[in-house]
């Protein structure tokens, strides 16, 4: 064992009366080391949560990439495009798809007896994965959707549902119009889901892929798009290449042209306001690193000056000022240890709590959920802990050069 950490260690740990002076410098280091590094944990588990989540739900209505007519992406208006099986399963061979489905949308209103609201139908078929919105159903059940039939069942958000005074079982008609035709259907509300993202609790309600198709219009092999799901999504721009060099600018048999985008494309209004989170990530993380290297600097600086006789008698002795130094940059390790065991323990246990308790609450209708997500990254907080240590260390090394300046004849006299 080297001299420095022999002789930082027994300070570390001693407990006698000489420490009166450092043993509050000491607590108020390691607190300052143990707030910033849970601040830190709590933070980038939050933010990763926030983005986790509200890309999935993102995800859980467009999919991760959306291929569709070039011309429904220059208006609001539906046109169609013809998406045949031999397409399915060339989109399904690419490397990284997990899964390809039709969907078609159309306009209609939805009218009570004492009320009416405009509202887009997303028509799904049986290949549609229903595992988001199962998930997010409140009342009633997910109705199983087909592009074969009309089953005159609709899927409708909570929103939707509360500002037409509709429950789960009730029955609604929907009024369609096409030039100067309108065509009526009745559906029965077989489920109510919601999702808290405004985008799509305002507007969207799911029926079957043959009855929008219908109600377009449109030949039975033509639809709105397909969406594709990928296996990882860390994969996506790269994937999306492989979808944009597949099929965009080609014609479908009708003449229609393809196009595809992402769900960054699709939505970039809510993946700019999460790029922000990025920003106010790295901003926290600076302020709380400086908190710990400013905490330790003080407290480095009480103990040296504490411990002045002993410096000036390990110099007697023939010790180095290198030697000096690195005995109090090893004690001042051992303070960042202990709090970084705190820091760890506080961090982790809050988000923790949160995660399995949902104790804080959020207003759903401006940040999108109910309750603060959390998620907890083993590699980022390691990479945090790593991060604090020696961010601190480094910054104490200046000030470890103080030991060079006592004079052994002088610090023998030092009270």
């Amino acid at each position: 064992m080297k001299l420095p950490f022999y002789i930082a260690h027994r300070l570390f740990t001693a407990d006698d009366d000489r420490r009166k002076v450092s043993r509050p410098a000491i607590r108020i280091a390691t607190i300052g080391v143990a707030i910033g590094l849970a601040v830190m944990i709590i933070t980038v588990s939050v933010v990763l949560g926030f983005k986790h989540t509200i890309r999935d739900k993102v995800a859980g209505f467009g999919n991760h990439i959306q291929v569709e007519n070039f011309m429904a992406l220059q208006t609001t208006d539906p046109y169609p495009i013809c998406i045949s099986d031999s397409l399915i399963r060339a989109l399904r061979s690419i490397d990284g798809i997990k899964r390809v489905q039709r969907f078609a949308v159309t306009q209609g209103i939805l009218k009570t007896d004492a009320d009416f609201l405009g509202v887009a139908l997303k028509g799904i078929g049986s290949d549609y994965d229903p595992t988001f919105l199962k998930q997010h159903i409140v009342s009633g059940e997910m109705p199983a959707f087909s592009e074969q039939k009309s089953t005159n069942q609709i899927l409708m958000s909570k929103r939707i549902a509360d500002k037409l005074q509709l429950k789960a079982g009730d029955r609604i008609y929907a009024y369609f119009i096409t030039g100067e035709d309108v065509r009526a259907r009745r559906f029965t509300i077989s489920g109510i889901y919601e999702t808290n993202m405004s985008q799509f609790d305002q507007n969207i309600c799911l029926i079957d892929l043959y009855t929008a198709v219908k109600l377009n219009g449109w030949e039975p092999d033509q639809c709105s798009g397909a969406e594709l799901t990928v296996t990882d999504f860390d994969q996506l721009e790269s994937i999306a290449q492989q979808v944009v060099d597949r099929v965009n600018r080609r014609p479908d048999k009708y003449g229609d042209i393809f196009t595809s985008q992402t769900l960054y494309e699709a939505y970039p209004q809510i993946f700019s306001w999460l790029e922000l989170l990025d920003m106010n990530v790295w901003i926290i993380l600076i302020l709380m690193i400086c908190v710990a290297g400013f905490t330790m600097i003080s407290g480095l600086l009480i103990i040296i000056l504490e411990r002045t006789q002993m410096i000036g008698i390990l110099k007697a002795l023939g010790a180095r000022n290198a030697t000096v130094r690195h005995t109090f940059l090893w004690f001042a390790i051992f303070i960042i240890g202990r709090g970084l065991l705190w820091g760890n323990l506080v961090g982790i246990g809050l988000v923790l709590l949160q995660q399995y308790t949902g104790i804080v609450t959020l207003d759903a209708q401006t940040y999108y959920v109910s309750t603060a997500p959390v998620e907890l990254s083993i590699p980022l907080v390691l990479l945090l802990n790593a991060a604090t240590l020696l961010v601190s260390v480094f910054v104490l090394i200046a000030p470890s050069h103080l030991v060079s300046r006592i004079h052994p004849a002088r610090s023998m006299r030092y009270e």
